[in-house]
Parts: C-alpha cells; structure tokens; sequence
C-alpha cells in the first residue's frame, strides 16, 4: 500500500551523522519531505537543537567520531527523560549494536547505504501514529468546545480555529481574515470570541494572537 508521505512536512527530524558528504547529501533529500531537517555531526551539537528546537524524530548513526548514536540516545532517554523516537544508521551489522538497539526500544536500525525509500517508509510508520493522536483530539477539542459555547451555527468558526493553531497552540488572526475564508457576520464573530475568552478557551496573548486553552476544556 503506497504510503502517504505528505504527512511527513507536519514534522522537524534531527539528523545525526559525522560523514559531511552523507550529511549534506541525506539532509538535502529529507528536506524534500520534512518541515525542518537539523542535520548535525556531534551529540553536543544534537542536544542543543533538542534544547532549542521541537524534535519530532531523530535518526543517528551509530558509529560517530569519538562516540557512540546508542550511548546518545540512551543518555536523552535514561539521565534527560527525553524520549524522541530513533531510527539508528550504520554501516555495520554487528548484532551487538543490534542488541543494545532493541534493550533501548529504538523503532527501527537501517543499514547503510541508506535507502531513502526505506527510510522515508520507516519514518512515516513512526509519525503516523502522532498523526492519529493529534485528529483524535483535535476532534475531542472540536466537540469540547461546541459544547462549551451556545451557539451550534459557530462550529464552522471553531473547526477553522482548531485548524489554524500554530504550534504553540496559537491563532494568528483577524476578524476580517477569518471573514474573509467563513461566511458569518461581524458582531456573531466577536460575540464567538467573547465566550471563549470568558471560558479561557481562547486566552489573547498579542495583536491577532490568540493561545487555544486545551486544559481548561478538560473542565467542560
């Protein structure tokens, strides 16, 4: 079954690999297909990006300079309670790695020459699954908030809300813009607004900036 592989433009993947030909060659196809691609060659460099930047998955060699992807993994997982999804790289079929991959519970181990079918597969399997989550609860939030306003006619509005949030769980919008893509009037809109902010599900952080309150529908 083909496999639908727009999903992965959703996501930031951090890739870890000390060739620089590799890195750059498999950073410029992943690229492609992923919304953000890190691509660096040393865990001190992995943990900042995890630090500064949403890491959706990560996929790391296992033979670096100086160091170990499994050791890598293992300390995020086991000393930072990080726990990032993994696709391990070598060029080696050594079954020890194979046996400290499965103890770490990494979702899948790619011989190297990478295919990039293969790989783009394999991420894919492990992303779908977020995929899933997040429309289950958009869908929970959708109802959640229905319930939580009086008016049923807004539901269009609160759909293209839940649609649009960044993520931060922001809207960044206007009236006029939201006018603009649903056919409802003015004062209905702002009166949809006013009860949400007056429930906090919709809390004004900025100009047109609006942060959606997912906790507080856990209340309703």
């Amino acid at each position: 079954m083909t496999k639908n592989l727009n999903i992965l433009n959703e996501f930031n993947v951090l890739y870890l690999e000390d060739d620089d030909s590799l890195l750059r060659q498999t950073r410029d196809m992943l690229s492609d297909f992923f919304k953000n691609v890190y691509a660096v060659k040393t865990s001190e460099e992995a943990k900042q990006i995890i630090k500064q930047k949403k890491v959706d998955v990560i996929i790391s060699d296992i033979l670096l300079e100086n160091e170990n992807g499994i050791d890598f993994l293992k300390e995020l997982k086991e000393e930072k309670n990080i726990d990032i999804p993994a696709v391990l790289t070598t060029a080696h079929t050594d079954t020890k790695y194979l046996l400290d991959a499965i103890k770490l519970k990494v979702e899948n181990y790619i011989v190297k020459p990478i295919n990039l079918k293969e790989l783009l597969n394999t991420l894919h399997d492990i992303l779908l699954p977020l995929v899933q989550e997040r429309e289950i609860q958009k869908n929970s939030n959708i109802i959640r908030t229905i319930s939580a306003i009086t008016d049923s006619k807004q539901v269009e509005v609160v759909k293209w809300i839940l649609d649009n949030l960044n993520e931060k769980n922001e809207l960044v919008s206007s009236y006029s813009e939201i006018m603009q893509k649903i056919s409802i009037s003015k004062p209905t809109l702002i009166k949809l607004f006013k009860e949400l902010a007056e429930k906090k599900i919709l809390v004004k952080v900025a100009h047109k900036t609006y942060r959606f309150n997912e906790k507080v529908l856990e209340l309703i």
